[in-house]
């Protein structure tokens, strides 16, 4: 997790990071209405609080990637779980004893499953893979059992709940106004979370016993077992943080954006690989960084050139950075372990 060590050994330039990322937010905003006046500003806020629901999926996939050196493909269908959960025990009635606030506990339990189902990749993709071919990071196993889970957790949704997109509803408007410009206020709670969770991650891998434990797993999990690190009780914290990264996301957007089908994770999925590689394997401002600037080129690209533009201009966006920076924007040179 590059990013994450360089916040641990070098603090100050962690902290100029988010300093960056948040003038570079104000500047875009400013010219946006110096030249293009409410319109393209409305644009730039639309596209960042898109890429705060970019960001936050792309942290989970930076989370695995930068400590396991492992690309987890469940996290689209993660994220999908929490939505189709939700939307299938408030319109099945399962929660209707909890009145008009059935819509939030279905989420909590959407959430939950979520992290269950991530728990359940662990078990099978690293415990049970680890203990019959050793460092299961080595092999290319977890990764195609991880593509199973996703096609099995699909299926399983496609087969209990159809294929359709379906409505869900919320009792209120999620929409802010502010100055003209309209905010919605799922996808600004997303941005907020989003950078309290980095803080948060970023005390706990540089002050607690926990985090020391992450990043000796990131150098060498041969390493930190034989440092006494009990590697069987820590990786599952990652696939903990990583299926709440995703459930959190994927209920977020539910709010938000109110449609819910069992093929909503395939396009916030590959758009949050792009953002993690446009921001910088292993990075966690990176994920952040590559998330907004994501959201930013959708949004403005639909605006001045349509919707069919979408997919070749964030994907060509993504290419000239491979050419010109292939480690991406707050990457490193070093991809892989000795990376921390």
């Amino acid at each position: 997790m590059s990013g994450t060590a360089a916040t641990l050994k070098k603090p100050q330039a962690a902290l100029s990071r988010p300093v960056l990322i948040g003038a570079a937010i104000v500047a875009a905003l400013a010219v946006a209405v110096a030249i293009g006046g409410k319109v393209i500003a409305q644009q730039i806020v639309s596209g960042l609080m898109l890429g705060a629901i970019y960001m936050t999926v792309a942290m989970a996939f930076t989370l695995t990637i930068g400590v396991l050196n492992f690309l987890n493909f469940t996290i689209p269908t993660l994220f999908m779980l929490t939505g189709m959960v939700a939307w299938g025990l408030v319109h099945r009635g399962f929660l209707s004893f909890a009145g008009g606030w059935a819509w939030l506990l279905a989420l909590v339990i959407g959430v939950a499953v979520t992290v269950v189902a991530s728990l359940i990749v662990e078990r099978f993709t690293f415990r049970y893979l680890k203990t019959k071919h050793g460092d299961a990071t080595e092999h290319a196993i977890p990764l195609v059992s991880s593509l199973g889970f996703l096609l099995i957790f699909e299926h399983l949704v496609l087969i209990a709940m159809g294929s359709e997109a379906q409505r869900f509803q919320i009792p209120f408007k999620a929409d802010i106004h502010f100055f003209g410009l309209v905010l919605g206020g799922a996808q600004l709670l997303s941005l907020a979370l989003a950078v309290a969770i980095v803080a948060v991650l970023t005390y706990v891998l540089k002050h607690t016993r926990m985090g020391r434990a992450l990043r000796t797993i990131a150098e060498s999990p041969d390493t930190a077992s034989l440092l006494g690190v009990d590697v069987t009780r820590i990786v599952p914290v990652v696939f903990v943080l990583t299926g709440l990264l995703a459930g959190v996301a994927g209920a977020l957007f539910t709010i938000n954006y109110g449609d819910v089908s069992p093929f909503m994770g395939d396009h916030v999925g590959t758009k949050a690989i792009a953002a993690m590689v446009l921001g910088g394997l292993g990075s966690i401002w990176g994920a952040i960084a590559g998330g907004l600037l994501v959201g930013l080129t959708e949004t403005l690209s639909i605006h001045y050139f349509g919707g069919d533009s979408v997919q070749m201009v964030v994907w060509g966006l993504l290419l000239a950075v491979i050419i010109l920076r292939p480690q991406g924007l707050f990457g490193t040179a070093s991809i892989g372990k000795g990376k921390m």
